[in-house]
């Protein structure tokens, strides 16, 4: 199976996937640990990747979404974006949205809890 393969497969297997450096429980870097901190936080059941494993995983990741960075967070085999969105997409409450349309489970209170400890 190429790496292109194996990501395909996980993005379709898992609802939710971070392709990250680190893994969910020892992020090695601030963007990813950012993004899982978040997804953690929320209580988001997800696949993590670490892509300092492997690295045809790691540039098979950057052409499989034509994003040139990493972290990389998918719902439903869709691609979300990386840290920046994914922050913007937490305090606007678009990532609530986006999970709840596609049946991922997560704690509302927390979101807001992010939401109301990052005003102004």
């Amino acid at each position: 199976m190429t790496a292109l393969e194996m990501i395909k497969d996980t993005v379709t297997k898992n609802d939710v996937v971070l392709f990250m450096k680190g893994n969910k429980l020892m992020p090695q870097c601030g963007f990813s640990s950012k993004v899982a901190g978040i997804l953690n936080y929320l209580g988001v059941e997800y696949a993590d990747v670490n892509v300092l494993a492997d690295a045809e995983i790691r540039q098979g990741i950057k052409e499989f979404s034509d994003w040139p960075t990493i972290p990389q967070l998918y719902v439903k085999g869709e691609f979300v974006g990386g840290c920046d969105i994914a922050i913007e997409m937490t305090l606007s409450g678009e990532l609530d949205a986006l999970l709840e349309a596609n049946g991922v489970a997560f704690d509302k209170a927390a979101a807001e809890k992010i939401r109301e400890a990052n005003v102004g």
